[in-house]
C-alpha cells in the first residue's frame, strides 16, 4: 500500500483528495471541457463586466511581441486542435483593457497564477527557455535527463544533484525584484484574493506577501521531512548539512530527508485545494512567467466563470492563449515581464508606491546568504544525523531500496 503525506498528517481535517504533481500537459491552445464549476453554472447573459469588455476598443494599444516568435513545445496534443502553424495568437493590448475594468472598481478579487519567470529578473533562471533555462543547464548535475532532478525515484537513489541545485535557490540567496512589489502592492491595495505560484525560492514571502494569501503548490524550503516515511526534521538542520554537502538523514527509518518542495509523483500541499474557493469568486486572473507545463496547476486558468477577464503576462503565448482568436475576455501582453509590469503599474498609477514600498521592504531584508565553504567531517561525532554526499548507511540504502515500491509514480 502506497503511503502518502496527506494520510499521515495528524492535522487532516477531512477525507482527502490526492493530487500529484505531473509533466504531462493538457493540449495546448485549447480550451478543456467544462470543468466542475462549469457544470454547476448556470448560462449567463451578457453581464456588467462582459459588456465593458465588449465595449473596450484596442485600437493603438499593441502589446509587446515575442523576441523570437516561439512557443512551448506540446507534450500532448488532441486530434482536431489547429497547429500552431496553422494560426499563431498575436499579442493583444490586455493592458489598458484591465487597467479600465480596475479602475472602475470591477476586480475585487484578483487571482495571480504565476511561473518561475516572475524570478529571472531576481538572477533565478527559468525552467524552459531555450538556452538559458534551467533544463538546459543541468550537465554539470550528471542526471539522465532534466527533470530527473525533480524525480522523487531518482531522488531516492541519488539526491546530490537536487542538493546542489538546491543551494543556489535556498531563500536568502536573492531578492524579490519588481514584478514580486506589484503583486505585494496588489495585496495592498486589498484586490489580491490569492497568488498561487509555482516557485519554491520563496521570494513572494520575502517581498511581504501574507501566508493567508499564499499558495506554494510545489512546496517550499521553509519545512523538511523524510522524503519516505515523511517524519518531520527541523528545516535549519536540513539546510546547513545540504549547504555543507552533507545528506541529512531521518533518525526514524534512515532514508534521506529533503525540504518539502514537491517532486513529480508527490502529492501537492492541502492548501493547493483553496482553488476550488477562489476561482469560482476570482473577477480578473492574472497570469504571469509560465509556460503552463505542470499539471495540476496548468489547469487552474479554465476554472475561472467564463465571463471574467484573463490576462497572460508572459515572454510566449502558452495554454489556452495561443489559439486564435482568443476567447473575449483573454488579453495577454508578451515581451519581457519585469518591462510589461512597469508598464501595468504606471498605467494604474502604481509607480511611485511601489517604488516607495521598494525602498522600505529592502532595507528591513538580511544581508545576502553566499554559499559556504563545506566543513570536514568530524570523525569523533558521537551521533551523527547526517552521511557525507555519496556515501549511504547501510540502513539507508536498504531503505532507499525499499523505497521505490512505496513512492508515488
Amino acid at each position: 500500500m502506497n503511503r502518502t503525506r496527506s494520510s499521515l498528517n495528524k492535522k487532516s481535517h477531512q477525507p482527502t483528495t490526492r493530487i500529484t504533481r505531473s509533466a504531462s500537459t493538457q493540449s495546448q491552445g485549447k480550451d478543456p471541457e467544462p470543468s466542475l464549476y462549469g457544470k454547476q453554472r448556470k448560462k449567463q447573459s451578457d453581464s456588467g463586466l462582459t459588456k465593458e469588455l465588449s465595449q473596450m476598443s484596442v485600437n493603438g494599444q499593441d502589446g509587446f511581441s515575442s523576441s523570437n516568435g516561439s512557443h512551448p513545445e506540446n507534450t500532448s496534443r488532441t486530434p482536431g486542435v489547429r497547429s500552431e502553424s496553422e494560426a499563431k495568437p498575436r499579442s493583444r493590448g490586455g493592458l489598458a483593457s484591465v487597467v479600465r475594468l480596475m479602475k472602475l472598481g470591477r476586480c475585487k478579487n484578483v487571482v495571480v497564477v504565476a511561473g518561475a519567470g516572475i524570478s529571472t529578473a531576481s538572477g533565478i533562471p527559468d525552467f524552459r527557455t531555450p538556452g538559458t533555462g534551467l533544463y538546459a543547464n543541468l550537465e554539470k548535475y550528471s542526471i539522465p535527463y532534466p527533470e530527473a532532478i525533480f524525480n522523487v525515484d531518482y531522488f531516492s537513489n541519488d539526491p546530490q544533484p537536487f542538493f546542489s541545485l538546491a543551494k543556489e535557490l535556498y531563500p536568502g540567496r536573492h531578492r524579490p525584484n519588481y514584478v514580486h512589489y506589484f503583486l505585494r502592492m496588489l495585496h495592498h491595495k486589498g484586490l489580491l484574493l490569492r497568488l498561487y505560484t509555482q516557485n519554491i525560492d520563496g521570494l513572494e514571502k520575502s517581498c511581504g506577501i501574507s501566508d493567508d494569501k499564499l499558495v506554494e503548490a510545489h512546496g517550499s524550503f521553509a519545512t523538511a521531512s523524510c522524503h519516505l516515511c515523511y517524519t518531520p526534521y527541523p528545516a535549519d538542520e536540513a539546510k546547513l548539512s545540504i549547504m555543507n554537502d552533507k545528506v541529512p538523514v531521518c533518525g526514524f527509518c534512515s532514508a534521506t530527508v529533503k525540504p518539502d518542495v514537491v517532486f513529480f509523483g508527490e502529492d501537492l500541499p492541502q492548501k493547493f485545494f483553496l482553488n476550488t474557493e477562489d476561482f469560482p469568486k476570482t473577477d480578473l486572473l492574472i497570469i504571469m512567467g509560465t509556460s503552463l507545463q505542470i499539471e495540476p496547476f496548468a489547469s487552474l486558468v479554465n476554472t475561472v466563470r467564463s465571463t471574467v477577464p484573463r490576462l497572460l503576462l508572459n515572454r510566449d503565448a502558452v495554454g489556452p492563449f495561443q489559439k486564435s482568436p482568443l476567447r473575449r475576455g483573454d488579453y495577454m501582453e508578451l515581451g519581457d515581464l519585469e518591462t510589461t509590469v512597469r508598464r501595468f503599474a504606471d498605467l494604474l498609477n502604481w509607480t511611485a508606491e511601489i517604488e516607495e514600498l521598494m525602498t522600505r521592504e529592502e532595507a528591513n531584508l538580511p544581508p545576502l546568504v553566499s554559499i559556504p565553504t563545506p566543513v570536514p567531517e568530524r570523525s569523533d561525532s558521537p551521533m551523527m544525523s547526517e552521511v557525507s554526499g555519496g556515501e549511504d548507511t547501510d540502513s539507508e540504502t536498504d531503505s532507499k531500496s525499499s523505497g521505490s515500491s512505496h513512492l508515488s509514480h
